[in-house]
């Protein structure tokens, strides 16, 4: 990832979450960390795949093991408070169990696949962004 790049996505999720402390941090190769203030949420990694260059942002959220836990409200929540944003909704999708679907008001955002490893629960964010999505974000300033 180049700086032009860590700047563009910067500035896509600064916007997408209309929270000007989200920052993308440049680690090694095609992979850059991304923040909240000193929050580290995950990782952002490139794919060349097909001639086409996208990114994806990927979160790993442990959750409560208590078999009570309601991951929607659970999710949303902690999402909400994560990203400092209000919009943000976790809701079912129809005939999948082992994943969620995260939007922000009414766009879609991403997915939370369940993980059940060793007992553990976890879901992971997938956040997919294409390369069409960054076009306009050079002229964005935060």
């Amino acid at each position: 990832m180049d700086v032009q790049e860590v700047r563009k996505l910067d500035n896509y999720l600064k916007k997408v979450f209309g929270n000007p402390h989200i920052r993308v941090v440049p680690k090694q190769g095609d992979i850059a960390e991304v923040f909240v203030g000193e929050d580290d949420l995950g990782e952002m990694t490139v794919d060349d795949e097909d001639g086409e260059r996208s990114y994806n942002f990927r979160m790993v959220i442990q959750v409560s093991q208590d078999k009570s836990m309601q991951p929607v409200p659970t999710l949303t929540n902690y999402l909400r408070l994560k990203f400092d944003n209000e919009k943000i909704r976790v809701v079912t999708r129809p005939k999948k169990m082992d994943s969620l679907e995260v939007y922000l008001g009414e766009d879609f955002l991403g997915v939370l696949f369940l993980e059940n490893e060793k007992g553990r629960k976890t879901y992971i964010l997938e956040l997919p962004i294409l390369d069409i999505d960054l076009v306009d974000e050079d002229s964005t300033n935060f």
